[in-house]
C-alpha cells in the first residue's frame, strides 16, 4: 500500500503531465508495490483537486470491458475514470490534437441518467429504469504515463486514461431499441478501421453501468442524475494523428463526426 504523501505526490505528477502534455515514468516501475485501490487514490485525489480549481464533473466512464483487454491486462473486471465538463465535444467538433498527449479514439454507448444509482446492489434492470436516453459516443483516449509496460495500476491512476468524449447520432430510449444488438463502423480518413457490437460490453452494455454504480458505492459515491456514462468500448482502439477525421456509422442510431485539428 502507497503512502497518503506519495499518493498525493502522485496525483500532482499526474496534474503537472496533463498540463505540459508529457509522459511521467511508469507508477509500477516505480512504486511496484501499488494495488489497484492505491491506484483509485490516486485519482481520487486528482479528482479532488481538479474540482477545487473550477472543473465541473458530468460523467463517468468505464474501460477494459472487454475479456481480450481484461486477460491482456491481468484483471477480471472493468475500471473507471471521471468526466469533467471541459472534455465534451459535440458531432462534427473540430478538437485540437495538441490538447493531449497522444490520440486514441473508442466507439461507445453513453447514458444519460433520469435518477441516480446507487449500489451494493444496482442491477441492469435498475440501470434501463433510470436512464433517460442512450445515444452514440467516441471516446478519446489519452494517456499521461509512458505506454510501454504500462498495468492497470498505471491506467487507473491515470483516470482510466480518459480524455475526452464525443457526443451525436440519434438519442434512443433504453427500452426502444435492443441495445446489445447496436453496431457500428468507425472510419478514419475515410478508410473503414473497426466495426463492432455493443454485446462485446460485457454481453449487454447496461451490465458495464451496473457494475459502475456497484463499484462507486465500496468508494463512497454514487452517479448522479443528469451523469453521463461511458459504458465501455465495442472496437479497439485506433491511433489518431493531427489533420485526421472520423466518423462513426452506427446504422439507425446515426453518424458522429470530428477532426483533430
Amino acid at each position: 500500500m502507497l503512502t497518503e504523501d506519495t499518493i498525493a505526490s502522485l496525483a500532482e505528477e499526474l496534474a503537472e503531465a496533463e498540463r505540459t502534455r508529457e509522459l511521467m515514468p511508469r507508477i509500477t516501475a516505480r512504486f511496484p508495490e501499488a494495488t489497484v485501490e492505491d491506484s483509485y487514490a490516486v485519482q481520487a485525489v486528482w479528482k479532488e483537486r481538479n474540482l477545487a480549481a473550477g472543473r465541473r464533473l458530468v460523467g463517468r466512464k468505464i474501460g477494459l470491458t472487454s475479456r481480450a483487454m481484461q486477460a491482456a491486462t491481468g484483471i477480471s473486471e472493468p475500471d473507471y475514470g471521471v468526466m469533467f465538463d471541459d472534455t465534451v465535444w459535440e458531432n462534427g467538433a473540430r478538437i485540437p490534437h495538441d490538447r493531449f498527449s497522444n490520440v486514441r479514439i473508442e466507439v461507445e454507448l453513453a447514458f444519460v441518467l433520469k435518477e441516480p444509482l446507487e449500489g451494493p446492489r444496482c442491477t441492469l434492470f435498475d440501470v434501463m429504469r433510470a436512464t433517460e436516453y442512450v445515444t452514440p459516443a467516441l471516446e478519446v483516449l489519452n494517456s499521461h504515463i509512458e505506454l510501454e509496460g504500462r498495468t492497470i495500476v498505471d491506467t487507473i491512476s491515470d483516470n482510466a486514461a480518459y480524455g475526452g468524449l464525443v457526443l451525436g447520432g440519434n438519442p434512443a430510449s433504453p427500452d426502444a431499441i435492443d441495445l446489445r444488438w447496436v453496431s457500428a463502423l468507425l472510419y478514419r480518413n475515410e478508410t473503414i478501421e473497426e466495426t463492432g457490437v455493443a454485446a462485446a460490453v460485457l454481453n449487454h452494455p447496461a451490465t458495464g453501468v451496473a457494475w459502475l454504480a456497484n463499484k462507486t458505492h465500496r468508494h463512497g459515491d454514487r452517479l448522479e442524475a443528469g451523469e453521463i456514462i461511458l459504458a465501455g468500448s465495442f472496437t479497439r482502439p485506433v491511433w489518431i494523428e493531427k489533420g485526421d477525421t472520423v466518423l462513426a456509422d452506427y446504422g439507425p442510431m446515426g453518424t458522429i463526426s470530428c477532426r483533430f485539428v
